[in-house]
């Protein structure tokens, strides 16, 4: 009689523990989930990709009250762009290059240099991204990305 009941709570509290643990389990997957489809992340992207170097984009820093040296930032941009798009984006680097330095001709050295690669590429994108919202075709590209950063 005492080994059939231990044999019963045994199994009862093994019963609850799996049940408390599938249940921790499937909350946080569908938490995971809904967080996923807040942020877009939910769908997978199966494109195949290229990356378009645009090399040596030389932008004069804007100058700060009294300072009588000028002042460089140097960058190699790297654009990722769907290989369906490759073409476009190959016949776009010039213009990419024009829109590069106007939004980084508007900093000073100050700015540049307490400002993060992120930062950087965020004010990029975030110009090319203006650039491109009156094209129906969108922009070519996913994404630019910094592959070499000089600040002088």
């Amino acid at each position: 009689m005492q080994r059939s009941r231990w044999v019963l709570a045994s199994t009862l509290i093994g019963v609850v523990a799996l049940s408390a643990g599938g249940g921790a389990a499937w909350w946080l997957m569908a938490s995971q989930g809904r967080a996923a489809e807040a942020t877009g992340a939910g769908e997978v992207d199966t494109r195949a990709y290229r990356y378009l170097s645009l090399d040596k984009v030389i932008v004069m820093l804007r100058k700060t009250d009294g300072d009588v040296v000028s002042h460089y930032v140097a960058m190699d941009l790297v654009f990722k762009t769907p290989i369906d798009n490759e073409r476009v984006t190959r016949e776009h680097l010039p213009m990419l290059r024009s829109v590069t330095v106007k939004a980084l001709s508007t900093i000073t050295l100050e700015e540049a240099t307490r400002a993060t690669v992120d930062d950087l590429t965020h004010l990029v994108n975030a110009a090319y991204t203006e650039t491109y919202a009156n094209d129906r075709a969108g922009k070519p590209f996913t994404e630019a990305m910094i592959g070499k950063l000089i600040i002088e």
